[in-house]
């Protein structure tokens, strides 16, 4: 009886650990904190690349910001990603530097999410609850104007 008590523990143990890793991450933000899939699985996202040289990344990143906040309590994630690929430090000066309050990727969720390469900045890409991109909106967008496409995408299913 004994020895079956331990078989039993022993086999929860082991499936608790294979089931732990199962779970997934979309990689790092700029505090260096996971970003594990399952708090995106079912999400609405809008993915924006960014740089700080570029001007209108610069003036987008307030609405940006105020469409975070607008969907806080929603089923919709602002992300955003380094153009130039800063990572640790310089990542977390330049997000303090353009003032940015929403998730920043370390790592570009590109193949994740089958996003097209793109050469100009600002992009955004808009990505549904079931992982697929939706829609890619070059130059600078505006709260108002990522709210509407996202009511458009959803009355669309």
């Amino acid at each position: 009886m004994r020895f079956q008590t331990v078989i039993r523990a022993v086999a929860g143990i082991g499936m608790a650990l294979i089931l732990a890793a199962c779970t997934e991450d979309v990689g790092v933000d700029q505090h260096g904190r996971k970003v594990a899939a399952e708090r995106l699985d079912g999400q609405w996202l809008v993915i924006n690349y960014w740089a700080e040289w570029c001007g209108p990344c610069r003036t987008e990143i307030p609405e940006l910001n105020a469409l975070a906040r607008q969907h806080e309590a929603q089923a919709v994630t602002v992300l955003g990603v380094n153009f130039d690929g800063l990572q640790g430090e310089a990542l977390n000066r330049a997000v303090q530097a353009l003032g940015i309050e929403f998730t920043v990727l370390e790592q570009d969720p590109a193949a994740r999410y089958e996003l097209p390469r793109n050469e100009v900045l600002p992009v955004t890409y808009i990505v549904d609850n079931q992982g697929r991109m939706r829609e890619r909106l070059l130059g600078e967008q505006s709260a108002a104007g990522l709210n509407a496409r996202l009511l458009a995408l959803k009355a669309e299913e």
